[in-house]
């Protein structure tokens, strides 16, 4: 045991000796559809009922086309996830893609921002819950009640994933569906009754190409959250087959509503570029008050259904990073009798809720979307070392996976040009951070014997 304690220091530690105690440890409860639908979980949530507005704005009728740039831009992402995260039966996701193919200080860095990516997101849905909370009940966006709301919500869920992943799963599947279904009820009445709808207000005008990129922006931030699907890899039973199954699969559902939805909001609302509600006003239009109330509920569901993805997928990044000798040790612990990661997964609801209480939704918003940038860069530059160094891994290929990595870096460059200083600054406290965390970890690296 000892021997194995210092071989967890050495910087060239490889990533399956770091893999193994976490599979040996961890329950292998999720599944092909399960995961699936945990990528489901993970991406469809506040965005679906906020942006149509925003996008109509910027583009006018031709609104529904920004959602197809958008696939086609985080398809070229997901392609390089699939590979990768195919490689890797282990939890962790993009810190420890980003680990074993350019070496244990951009592990280090792509983990602390992938950290602030789920913390910040998870922060971000909290708030937004509670705002969607106060058209029931007014108080809800008062101190005192806002923490308490905020508290049950983010300890529950804390609670149900300590108790077991195969519960943390089943939860999350229920979300997917149950987020799912309001909006299939608003797109099909929506279309069905299109032939009654009133007359369009929305403007037909030629966008600018700035008008373009950034609805491709915002509508790339509406589809982020899947790499928080691939962290649990540890406790997947068949990630080389399951991870690219589903990540195209959730893609595909994931886009098709998207794109339905948004033509039933330029169809239904007049003025859509005016509403902060645009769902609500829109199924109002077309199903009376009771279908406003039941898309604000949808609302409430969906963020707290992408809350509980987060609360099953994010705490293992802090156990991989911990099983690595990248973080204190006691992140690794492991519940005698759950099997859970319990202690990241309580410290992840403790940072989680003192984010959501002392921040904004937008300003926990922005820091996930600045530095998720980042974590999708890492990955798709992990995909060519990784074919280079281990040509004969069983994983899924991508075909013409090498142009699908320089497609995405080039994607993910274009984004981070658009990025102000106020984003920039944030990010670079996060990467003086994780530069600290580098040097104690290479630090107690020379203190062992070796």
């Amino acid at each position: 045991m000892a021997k194995a304690a210092r071989q967890r220091q050495q910087f060239s530690i490889e990533w399956w000796a770091v893999a193994t105690p976490s599979n040996a440890g961890l329950v292998q409860a999720i599944g092909r559809w399960s995961l699936t639908a945990l990528v489901v979980n993970c991406v469809i949530g506040s965005g679906v009922f906020g942006l149509p507005s925003l996008v109509v704005g910027l583009l006018g009728s031709a609104g529904p086309w920004a959602y197809v740039a958008a696939t086609a831009g985080i398809a070229v992402i997901m392609a390089c996830f699939a590979e990768v995260a195919s490689q890797f039966p282990a939890a962790g996701g993009p810190y420890l893609y980003a680990r074993e193919s350019l070496g244990r200080f951009a592990g280090i860095q792509v983990g602390w921002q992938a950290w602030l990516v789920r913390l910040t997101s998870a922060a971000a849905n909290a708030n937004l819950f509670v705002i969607y909370l106060g058209e029931f009940w007014p108080q809800a966006g008062q101190p005192g009640p806002r923490a308490a709301v905020l508290t049950l919500l983010i300890g529950l869920l804390a609670v149900v994933n300590v108790r077991g992943v195969s519960a943390g799963a089943q939860l999350s599947s229920f979300f997917a569906v149950a987020k799912l279904v309001p909006l299939l009820i608003f797109i099909s009445a929506g279309l069905w009754l299109m032939g009654s709808a009133p007359a369009s207000t929305v403007p037909s005008f030629e966008p600018k190409p700035a008008a373009w990129f950034e609805a491709v922006l915002l509508l790339v931030f509406a589809y982020g959250g899947f790499e928080a699907a691939m962290m649990p890899m540890g406790e997947a039973r068949n990630p080389r087959r399951d991870a690219p199954f589903a990540l195209f699969t959730a893609l595909a559902v994931v886009t098709t509503v998207y794109v339905l939805n948004q033509v039933v909001v330029q169809t239904w609302l007049v003025n859509a570029a005016e509403s902060k509600r645009p769902l609500a006003d829109a199924a109002r239009q077309f199903m009376g008050g009771g279908g406003a109330v039941l898309i604000s509920l949808g609302a409430l569901i969906s963020i707290y259904g992408q809350l509980s993805a987060a609360t099953l997928s994010s705490p293992r990044l802090s156990f991989a990073l911990a099983e690595g000798g990248d973080f204190p040790a006691f992140f690794a612990r492991i519940h005698p009798r759950f099997r859970t990661p319990f202690v990241s997964i309580l410290v992840f609801a403790v940072l989680t809720l003192a984010l959501a209480i002392g921040g904004s939704f937008k300003w926990n918003a922005v820091l996930s979307a600045v530095a998720r940038l980042f974590t999708y860069g890492a990955v798709c530059a992990a995909l060519p070392v990784l074919r280079r160094s281990r040509p004969d891994a069983p994983s899924f290929r991508m075909p013409a996976g090498s142009l699908m990595a320089f497609l995405g870096l080039a994607f993910c460059l274009a984004m981070v040009s658009r990025m102000g200083i106020p984003e920039m600054q944030i990010i670079a406290v996060t990467v003086v951070l994780a530069l600290v965390n580098w040097m104690w970890v290479a630090r107690r690296a020379r203190a062992v014997p070796r």
